[in-house]
């Protein structure tokens, strides 16, 4: 497998970042409807509107994209002498991807509040939250294209 995937690494690295571009623009983009779900009254069309569009941009595109960019960025990360492990960027960069990944369970369980009518979480809340996934995306992408 480790063969195929040195082989054809061009294609994965594609793939990883087509993956990771669309995770992030759901990341992005599910805190900012939260911020406008909370602006309106439970119970109306327009907040299960929301609840429909939160669901559908969590489950199908963020939660595929980010299950897609891991797989094919430890595909490539498997790949001997591809990383070195002992460089610092390999693992900060680690570290905010299991970040990422922390922040999207978040965004679930918020979700799931949502869904439920039960959410406790202001508007400023979801506004600074909507900063997270930004500052571990600047320096994923300095962790692995500068490589400090």
């Amino acid at each position: 497998m480790m063969d195929f995937v040195a082989t054809h690494l061009t294609w994965f690295l594609s793939l990883h970042i087509m993956a990771f571009t669309a995770w992030m623009a759901g990341t992005f983009y599910l805190p900012r409807l939260y911020v406008y779900h909370t602006q309106t009254i439970p119970g109306t069309a327009e907040s299960e509107r929301f609840k429909i569009m939160e669901r559908k941009l969590l489950r199908q595109i963020m939660t595929p994209a980010m299950i897609v960019t891991v797989l094919a960025g430890g595909l490539m990360a498997s790949v001997p002498g591809l990383v070195d492990w002992n460089s610092a960027w390999w693992w900060i960069k680690l570290l905010c991807v299991v970040g990422l990944m922390g922040f999207h369970g978040a965004c679930s369980k918020w979700r799931k509040l949502f869904l439920e009518d039960k959410n406790n979480h202001s508007e400023k809340f979801y506004r600074i939250s909507n900063e997270v996934p930004t500052i571990l995306m600047i320096i994923i992408v300095i962790m692995i294209v500068v490589r400090p």
